[in-house]
């Protein structure tokens, strides 16, 4: 990676990673997690077990050995997952904090795609990594997000029935006997609970439509007591409220509501459509006109309809498009401002970015490994190292800031 550190930098990176030896336990599982962590962070162009085992030893006959130990390390030594990464966390959190708040948190998926049939969890599956359906494996993943950071917290690989159903593919894999099937809804939410049990900060929950269209996903936000502003597709339908608050009309899609926006702007107290920008795009204004209206969502729960939950509906109608064609749903906390709450959907953009980052920088798609624990071993240390990352940046620069280079700097190697 990119990151370069001066002395006190260093005393911190030997810091942290003692403090997570001590989680770690045994010396040899604590030297074996520093030497794979390292070669994370060092230079490479791939950073799978071997070759980080190969840049790590002087001695080529040393090699096979510290590879074995690697192994050893991922695929079978009996380390605390939720440990590592609830300090790896911690750290971060308290740098992130010390400059601006915790505004969002984010929930997603990404792909690692695969070429044979055996890798945990892999399967011909849709993923946005590849805009289609290919033979990968998809970890749903939390991030905690300021106005100018994004921190990946917490990874759940998503297994399909045809791992979880089969004894013969659990027992190739190692999937916990206490594993069953769940879905990314819900991997997600077990996420969220074991970031409230962590107590990190709370933000607003961001999601796509992916999420954002379960209700019962929604509702469960608004069971532990966060607020979201989640993507819905354009066929949800609606009820409309008049100025009193009441329900009115018959349910109606948000696509078709929007619709009425554009079509009868006079109908309405309020212009329907302001355009808003949300950041400095390259060379641009990121902007767009947008549509906020409050709703009812029409969902068959056996709930009285006047007793349902009032949800905020953003309509995004962007330049060059025939119609709006993004949509949202937001529960947010009182006297939130229009700007505010695009800022904050906005927000989502930078996921993609850090799984890049988290991919081509740290290996998060190099595991070579076919086994459940392995995956989420390495993943653990993926997360240590970008947390580290960005408690350093945080620290020593401005939001605007680089990564200059030291006088007396230190690089990062094996």
């Amino acid at each position: 990676m990119d990151l370069v550190l001066d002395t006190d930098a260093g005393r911190r990176l030997e810091a942290y990673f003692g403090a997570i030896g001590e989680l770690l336990g045994h010396p040899a599982r604590r030297a074996s997690f520093a030497t794979y962590a390292m070669g994370l962070l060092a230079d490479g162009e791939r950073k799978s077990v071997e070759p980080i085992a190969a840049r790590a030893c002087a001695d080529p006959e040393q090699v096979d050995g510290l590879h074995q130990r690697l192994l050893h390390l991922l695929n079978d030594s009996p380390w605390s997952d939720r440990g590592v990464r609830r300090a790896a966390a911690t750290h971060a959190v308290a740098a992130l904090t010390a400059r601006e708040p915790i505004s969002a948190w984010l929930v997603d998926d990404t792909g690692f795609l695969k070429q044979g049939s055996h890798s945990v969890g892999v399967q011909r599956q849709y993923t946005g990594s590849a805009g289609k359906v290919t033979n990968c494996q998809v970890g749903v993943s939390l991030s905690l997000a300021t106005a100018t950071e994004h921190l990946p917290v917490d990874f759940e690989l998503y297994l399909p029935h045809k791992w979880t159903d089969s004894p013969d593919k659990r027992a190739e894999a190692r999937i916990p006997e206490d594993i069953v099937f769940r879905t990314k809804l819900e991997l997600a939410l077990t996420m969220i609970d074991r970031a409230l049990a962590d107590a990190l900060p709370r933000g607003i929950v961001l999601a796509d439509s992916a999420y954002g269209n379960a209700s019962d996903f929604r509702a469960q936000l608004r069971r532990r007591k966060l607020h979201y502003a989640v993507g819905v597709d354009a066929t949800t339908k609606v009820w409309q409220l008049d100025r009193d608050g009441n329900l009115r009309g018959e349910a109606v899609s948000v696509r078709d509501l929007a619709l009425r926006f554009w079509a009868r702007p006079n109908a309405y107290p309020s212009k329907p459509f302001r355009r808003f920008s949300w950041r400095e795009g390259t060379g641009q204004t990121l902007s767009a006109r947008f549509a906020i209206r409050r709703v009812v969502p029409v969902h068959d729960d056996g709930q009285v309809r006047s007793e349902r939950e009032r949800v905020w509906l953003i309509c995004e109608w962007r330049d060059g498009e025939v119609a709006p064609t993004k949509y949202y749903f937001a529960v947010l906390p009182r006297k939130t401002s229009c700007k505010h709450l695009l800022r904050t959907i906005k927000e989502r953009w930078r996921t993609e970015r850090v799984y890049e980052d988290l991919k081509g920088e740290l290996g998060l798609d190099h595991f070579e490994g076919r086994r459940f624990p392995g995956w989420h071993h390495h993943v653990s240390v993926a997360l240590c190292c970008y947390a580290f990352v960005i408690a350093e940046r945080v620290r020593r620069f401005s939001p605007s800031a680089g990564w200059p280079m030291a006088d007396d700097a230190l690089r990062l190697a094996a």
